[in-house]
């Protein structure tokens, strides 16, 4: 159970921490430019899919088995953290396209954790 929890704990900080940073990429890139939000919309959601796999990828690299279980865990505590920030500060629950985008960052996060486990698991077939 604590293996569990340290690697999804690694997993959600790995995804919020490449969510900052590409967010005020995009934010820096969207001041100085003459690019609008309209303009980098599929660059975000791109770029989201991309990180849920990362998380996940380190999720079960850190956790080493049940990948499709730690994947799970890790998307569902984002979606959750996602949800609290959005229902307590702009006081909106998930409108139904959020619940299809989280859904789908549910799958890729539950891949890139079964990535992360077969890769983990060959480093210590190859030894």
């Amino acid at each position: 159970m604590k293996k569990t929890a340290v690697a999804v704990s690694y997993g959600v900080l790995t995804i919020l921490l490449l969510v900052l940073s590409i967010s005020l990429i995009l934010s820096l890139i969207l001041r100085l430019t003459s690019l609008t939000e309209a303009s980098v919309t599929s660059t975000t959601f791109i770029l989201s899919f991309i990180i849920m796999l990362i998380g996940g990828f380190v999720t079960g690299a850190k956790g080493k088995e049940k990948g499709w279980l730690l994947g799970l865990l890790t998307s569902g505590a984002y979606s959750v953290v996602v949800f609290f920030v959005q229902f307590l500060g702009y006081d909106r629950a998930f409108s139904k396209e959020q619940l299809m985008y989280h859904a789908i960052f549910l799958a890729i996060c539950m891949l890139g954790s079964i990535f992360g486990v077969n890769a983990a698991s060959n480093k210590h077939y190859n030894k």
